[in-house]
């Protein structure tokens, strides 16, 4: 499943469709930001 930016998936690791790059949200109503590498929006839970 693909996770977009400004999405709330829950709290985990999630990583950058496009480079990998993984970031790690700490709370439940945490929103997903652009990728602090390429800044894209996509991603998967890793």
């Amino acid at each position: 499943m693909v996770y977009n930016c400004g999405e709330e998936p829950g709290k985990g690791m999630y990583m950058c469709d496009h480079c990998g790059t993984g970031i790690t949200l700490e709370n439940d109503g945490d929103k997903l930001t652009p990728c602090p590498k390429c800044g894209k929006c996509e991603y998967n839970k890793g």
